[in-house]
């Protein structure tokens, strides 16, 4: 089994210790470092593989800014808060974080989002799913059916050559559909040019639901 390191941000002393003893249960994950303000997680050393972050810290920080920071720092980031907090869960994600959860779930829940986060690089939520599907901000774009067929399959791991087979178009058709979605983001100021851009867009726009 590999193990997935992990940090955690948060204020709450009681909160971190009994999270650290409980992951000195799994064998799959091993907290590196525990604190109480981003400062102290980026001066705490590399990056580890998934970092926890309470959305309101105690020393008044900008969520979004933390965000920012620990990603641009190459942190792949989980945010918790004690409840969903509607409009901070998307801005987050739009910033970057991997996935939101609120800390109203069981610790499996949680252990299970650091691992898909490790694997895949993201994780979803209910939290995200009802905010999304109530997200009327006008930043997002209007994809055809099989652009977002190829978007998805492409964006999540596949070769171009897979992605077009699962659609059911050929690989040129495949790249067409991809260059009117960058067009289409980099239209509404999302500069979109590469593949980690293509995955990034798919969890700020939380398209791996379904559609409407």
């Amino acid at each position: 089994m590999t193990q997935v390191s992990v940090s955690v941000v948060d204020d709450d002393r009681m909160l971190l210790d009994g999270m650290t003893a409980w992951f000195a249960a799994d064998p799959g994950l091993r907290v590196e470092h525990a604190t109480a303000t981003v400062d102290e997680l980026l001066a705490a050393g590399p990056p580890t593989d998934v970092v926890l972050l309470d959305l309101m810290l105690a020393d008044g920080s900008d969520p979004v800014v933390n965000v920012r920071r620990l990603v641009e720092a190459g942190h792949r980031v989980l945010v918790m808060s004690v409840m969903p907090r509607w409009g901070h869960d998307l801005d987050v994600v739009s910033a970057g974080a991997a996935g939101y959860l609120s800390k109203d779930h069981a610790l499996s829940t949680l252990a299970t989002a650091i691992r898909e986060i490790a694997e895949t690089g993201g994780t979803h939520s209910p939290e995200l799913a009802f905010a999304w599907s109530r997200d009327t901000r006008p930043n997002r774009p209007v994809l055809s059916k099989q652009e977002r067929s190829v978007l998805l399959a492409y964006a999540t791991g596949m070769t171009m050559t897979a992605a077009a087979r699962q659609a059911g178009v050929a690989p040129a058709t495949a790249k067409k559909y991809l260059d009117r979605v960058k067009a289409k983001y980099q239209a509404l100021g999302r500069a979109t040019y590469t593949k980690l851009d293509l995955a990034q867009r798919v969890r700020e726009d939380g398209l791996r639901r379904s559609p409407d």
